[in-house]
C-alpha cells in the first residue's frame, strides 16, 4: 500500500461507524496505516492525550500529529494525498460545499435520532426519533436523485463524501432493522438508496473497513441490553 515516508495511525473501535470513514479511505486510496484498537471504557493515555477535548475515536495520528472527528480526518487524507488513488471531495467549490451540507444532514438527521432511537429512555422518545429517521431517509431518496443525476453514487460515478459519510453507517442500520423489525430503506419508498446501498457494500473499500455483519449484530444485542437494563433501573 502507498503512504511513502508518511506515519499513519488510527485509534479506533472495530464497531465505531466513524471510524469506518476513515478506513473506507485509506483503503480506497491505498494508504499503509496501523489501526491501534481502543477500548472505551477504559481508554488509554494516548487517546485522552490526542483528543483531550471530546475524547472520542477516530483520532488520526499522522506522524504524531493528532487529527479528530472522521469527515474532517476524510478530507485531510483527501488533500494531503491528493496524488495517491481517487478523490472523494469534490473540486468544484460549489459541488463542494453542496456535498458538505449532505454530510452534516446525515450526522444531525439521521446518525443523531437514531441514538435517540436505541438509547432513548421512554416510547415516545423512540417513537420521536423513529420519525425523525424515517424523515430524513425520504429526503435522503430524493438527494440521491439530484447528487448522482442517474450515476451509481452520491458523488456520480465514483464516490463522494456523502456516500462515505451514509454508506459507514449502513452496517448500524441494518443491525438496527434485524433487532427492530423496521427498513429505513423500502424498495417501495427508498428504491434509489436501496439499490446504492448494494453498490456501496460490494465496493473493495467498504469491505475492507465495514464490521462483520454477524460481529456487529451480536454487539448490537448487547449494547441494547445493556441499555434496556439501564434505562430500566431509572
Amino acid at each position: 500500500m502507498a503512504g511513502g515516508g508518511d506515519e499513519l495511525k488510527l485509534l479506533a473501535t472495530w464497531f465505531s461507524p466513524f471510524a469506518s470513514r476513515v478506513k473506507f479511505v485509506f483503503h480506497l486510496k491505498g494508504l499503509s496505516y496501523e489501526n491501534i484498537e481502543e477500548d472505551l471504557k477504559n481508554k488509554s493515555d494516548l487517546l485522552l492525550k490526542s483528543n483531550p477535548v471530546i475524547k472520542k475515536v477516530p483520532v488520526l495520528l499522522h506522524n504524531g500529529k493528532p487529527l479528530c472527528e472522521s469527515m474532517v480526518i476524510v478530507e485531510y487524507l483527501d488533500e494531503t494525498f491528493a496524488a495517491v488513488g481517487p478523490s472523494v471531495v469534490p473540486a468544484d467549490p460549489y459541488e463542494r460545499a453542496v456535498a458538505r451540507f449532505w454530510v452534516s444532514y446525515i450526522d444531525n438527521k439521521l446518525v443523531a435520532p437514531w441514538f435517540q432511537v436505541f438509547r432513548g429512555k421512554t416510547k415516545e422518545e423512540k417513537a420521536e426519533g423513529l420519525k425523525q429517521m424515517f424523515e430524513a431517509t425520504a429526503v435522503m431518496e430524493v438527494a440521491f436523485r439530484e447528487c448522482s443525476k442517474g450515476r451509481p453514487f452520491f458523488g456520480g460515478d465514483a464516490v463522494g463524501i456523502v456516500d462515505v459519510a451514509l454508506g459507514s453507517q449502513l452496517g448500524w442500520l441494518r443491525a438496527s432493522e434485524t433487532l427492530s423489525g423496521i427498513k429505513l430503506f423500502d424498495p417501495a419508498k427508498t428504491p434509489l438508496l436501496l439499490a446504492w446501498a448494494e453498490r456501496f457494500l460490494a465496493l473493495d473499500a467498504a469491505k475492507a473497513s465495514m464490521p462483520e455483519s454477524g460481529r456487529l449484530l451480536a454487539y448490537a444485542k448487547m449494547r441494547q441490553a445493556e441499555t434496556d437494563a439501564a434505562n430500566a433501573s431509572k
